[in-house]
């Protein structure tokens, strides 16, 4: 009687094709105890032989076979070279089967006892949808149209008065520019800033503009706006500041707005 063996997983090496057969590499694991004074068995490789047309029936492809599991049923064989046989027994395959995998049986398992389910549930719900319907049309008087216009104006009504509560609640306050002096009404760019030439010609004092610059640098801010004309953008107050912004050349100021008479 030849010897019969049984496999079972995943090919562990790619699929190799020949003229009549593929082969692959499979391995399991020995057993996890031995008998006492004997070594206990690791890992067994085999390579496995399977006739082109009985892979094929299979619908395995050389990417699937390392992810899908399968049985293999066969014999041992010695007779095929070592080149083709790098596994430590060859195995001649008779029937190869791919097993399913548990998470596909758990799945078509709750498939199927939700279908009866889903089914059953439309039928009875038809009817308590038609009892509920005629019920309502028996209860609705000939006046109820005229309610639910008065009902729909007064809803309208109320709507109505309620958005101007609502926008002024939604009014945005007074912009708190963050990290600015007290009283900052806007942020402008440096460059806009135009300096008369009375400015010009004087030079603040030296150590209360060191002050200023330390300020800045302590607290990334100015002490104060600088006061300027809203239209012409020229600088009216606030020079010294003006001058710390060049020295530290920061991108924007902020500034405080004197109106044209």
């Amino acid at each position: 009687m030849p010897h019969k063996i049984t496999l079972t997983g995943s090919a562990t090496g790619p699929l190799r094709e020949y003229d009549r057969y593929v082969a692959f590499d499979m391995r399991e694991k020995g057993s996890p105890s031995a008998p006492k004074g004997l070594k206990k068995s690791t890992f067994i490789s085999y390579t496995v032989f399977v006739a082109k047309k009985a892979f094929n029936k299979t619908g395995l492809t050389k990417k699937s076979i390392m992810h899908e599991k399968i049985l293999i049923q066969g014999e041992p064989t010695l007779d095929i070279p070592i080149d083709e046989c790098p596994g430590e027994i060859g195995v001649i395959c008779f029937q190869i089967t791919v097993l399913p995998n548990k998470n596909d049986k758990e799945k078509n398992e709750s498939e199927a006892k939700k279908e009866p389910k889903q089914e059953a549930s439309p039928s009875s719900e038809a009817p308590q949808k038609t009892e509920s319907k005629k019920q309502e049309e028996e209860q609705t008087p000939v006046s109820q149209p005229v309610v639910k216009e008065d009902t729909k104006a007064e809803i309208v009504q109320s709507e109505v008065k309620e958005t101007p509560v609502q926008e002024k609640k939604a009014k945005p306050q007074k912009k708190q520019m963050p990290n600015q002096p007290k009283g900052t009404q806007d942020v402008l760019s440096f460059d806009e800033i135009i300096v008369p030439e009375e400015f010009l010609k004087t030079r603040p004092n030296p150590e209360k503009t060191q002050k200023v610059i330390d300020f800045v640098k302590r607290t990334g801010r100015l002490d104060e706006p600088l006061t300027i004309e809203k239209d012409s953008k020229v600088l009216k107050d606030g020079y010294r500041r003006y001058v710390v912004a060049k020295t530290v050349k920061m991108d924007k100021v902020p500034v405080v707005y004197e109106y044209q008479k």
